[in-house]
């Protein structure tokens, strides 16, 4: 489990754990089987005293996301004080490795030397235990139980027209300014952006289960928020529950940057959670972890969606995909980019 502390609406999750949790036995007809991570580095990210907002005035359409910072702001206060002193320790001690300007450093280096094309190309892993295997001379990792397919996320959806999935995870390309300037640098260093109408198109609604859970990852735009609200889940036949909150930390537990006002930069995320049918889901959950430093990497939400969910194995469903999960059907342009071995190292400290 990747859950280090569980408490009412309050969870510290640590995304490294959960994939070795996954990776471990690695089978590979290239060397011994290993277990396998990612690499430690990649998470060492610490306070910095350049990351404060300076505030302008706020319009009247941002009250309802400085009413819901607020909130956030006194769950990350509630959980700084139930965490247990050694959960503290531990972090820290774990991922007190370099600077953070060369964690940012190391990240574009991964971020770039894993741009890959691989249009139209599927695959998977249909054995229980994860894979090391070579995909056009380069070499990948697959979880168990998995499927990918590569390419445009409403084709590839059409494709899987007879499937029923009990979870499905979204993490739209939404259109913003910060992705624009980055198309503007370097278009290789950017995703395909999309409008709310089009996200609202994908044909997923014959993909759901009769009781299916559906976690949608949202910028903190209102636009964006209520176009999940309004239009995406109702296009989809999907019912609005609540929303939860990622929050990242730095390795001492600081917000990555100040709690801002209005639409300004904030340390979270949200995650706007909808169903299908008969679903528990908790409310206003604050999901706090320490990011990767690598560009839009989302911790896995596996430990946390799967109890809501009366299946066994339930069929999980993730699209935008930027890397696999087990018994996980995934779908983007790149996910498989995530599953370099080049990111990944021995899991020597993780039990």
């Amino acid at each position: 489990m990747s859950v280090l502390f569980n408490n009412n609406n309050l969870r510290f999750i640590d995304h490294r754990d959960f994939l070795a949790n996954i990776y471990k036995n690695v089978n590979s007809e290239l060397a011994e089987n290993q277990n396998l991570t990612f690499n430690k580095k990649l998470f060492c990210i610490k306070s910095t005293t350049n990351n404060l907002i300076i505030n302008k005035k706020r319009s009247r359409e941002s009250d309802q996301i400085l009413e819901e910072t607020a909130k956030v702001k006194q769950m990350y206060n509630e959980l700084i004080a139930k965490l247990p002193s050694e959960v503290k320790v531990g972090v820290s001690q774990k991922y007190d490795l370099l600077e953070t300007s060369l964690v940012r450093e190391l990240a574009q280096k991964h971020f770039e030397s894993t741009i890959f094309h691989h249009h139209g190309l599927s695959g998977g892993n249909n054995s229980d235990t994860p894979l090391k295997c070579k995909i056009k001379d380069d070499c990948f990792l697959i979880p168990q139980n998995s499927r990918f397919f590569c390419g445009c996320v409403k084709e590839q959806c059409a494709k899987l027209n007879g499937n029923k999935f009990d979870i499905m995870i979204a993490d739209p390309p939404w259109w913003n300014k910060y992705i624009r300037r980055l198309k503007g640098a370097n278009n290789k260093l950017s995703y395909s952006m999309m409008y709310n109408e089009e996200i609202a198109s994908i044909p997923v609604q014959d993909l759901l289960s009769e009781n299916c859970l559906i976690a949608v990852w949202c910028t903190n735009a209102l636009s964006n928020i209520n176009a999940i609200k309004n239009l995406i889940f109702p296009k989809w036949g999907v019912e609005y529950v609540t929303t939860w909150y990622w929050l990242k930390l730095t390795i001492d537990l600081k917000p990555l940057c100040e709690f801002g006002s209005g639409c300004k930069k904030q340390p979270y995320e949200r995650i706007v959670i909808g169903k299908v049918g008969n679903v528990c889901v908790p409310s206003d959950l604050l999901v706090a972890s320490v990011p990767s430093a690598l560009h839009s990497h989302k911790p896995p939400l596996l430990d946390l969606l799967t109890p809501c969910i009366d299946e066994e194995n339930p069929q999980i469903l993730e699209l935008f995909a930027r890397y696999l999960l087990p018994n996980t059907t995934s779908v983007g342009y790149e996910p498989l980019k995530w599953q370099h071995l080049s990111l990944y190292e021995e899991a020597v400290d993780v039990t």
